[in-house]
């Protein structure tokens, strides 16, 4: 995706061969009319898949799970990564290891958000070593839903991620593959060779 590829190689800052600060626009402010057209590009991507919902992980996969369910007219459903009053039974629950913060979490999701029935479309913000996908993947599963897709905003295509997701024969859509941050600068997947 053209203009996200834009944003990030205008706005987005490398902080090492491995992590991208991208908070101007996806993590911490956020560019609405971007998550549009992300939100757009996914259900353009996903709309043949009959797809019902839509899950991520609080926090940064909000914006543009909102706005693919939005094109899609489907509801958004967020793992939460905290403790909170109202979410206390009937969880469905997995670890997810997050590598820019070098923690490990549980996150959940109430069961009642899901059924067995569903065709489930997970978007997330970042692709690094799949593992928050991969806990998503779980909690959809524990439901009995069926996962249809990954709609990923930022590869790090150089991490095991991707590969991980599609050895669980899970089909992955990222808007932007990023080859390298190496030497401080961003490297798209296609301009490699080039």
């Amino acid at each position: 995706m053209e203009k996200l590829k834009r944003k990030i190689a205008e706005q987005g800052t490398v902080l090492s061969d491995e992590v991208l600060k991208v908070d101007s626009f996806l993590n911490h402010q956020i560019d609405p009319e971007l998550m549009l057209a992300v939100g757009e590009e996914f259900a353009s991507l996903f709309r043949e898949e009959g797809v019902t919902k839509i899950v991520t992980i609080e926090s940064s996969g909000i914006a543009p799970a909102v706005m693919a369910g939005l094109k899609l007219g489907v509801p958004v459903v967020f793992a939460r990564k905290r403790q909170s009053l109202t979410l206390t039974e009937n969880l469905l629950t997995a670890s997810v290891y997050s590598f820019t913060k070098k923690t490990e979490s549980t996150v959940a999701v109430s069961a009642s958000h899901l059924s067995k029935d569903d065709k489930v479309l997970i978007i997330d913000d970042f692709l690094a070593n799949g593992q928050a996908a991969k806990g998503l993947v779980s909690i959809i599963e524990q439901a009995g839903a069926k996962v249809c897709g990954i709609g990923i905003v930022i590869e790090k295509s150089f991490q095991t991620g991707r590969e991980e997701l599609e050895n669980l024969g899970i089909r992955v859509e990222s808007l932007a593959r990023i080859a390298s941050l190496a030497g401080g600068k961003v490297t798209f997947l296609q301009e490699v060779g080039s």
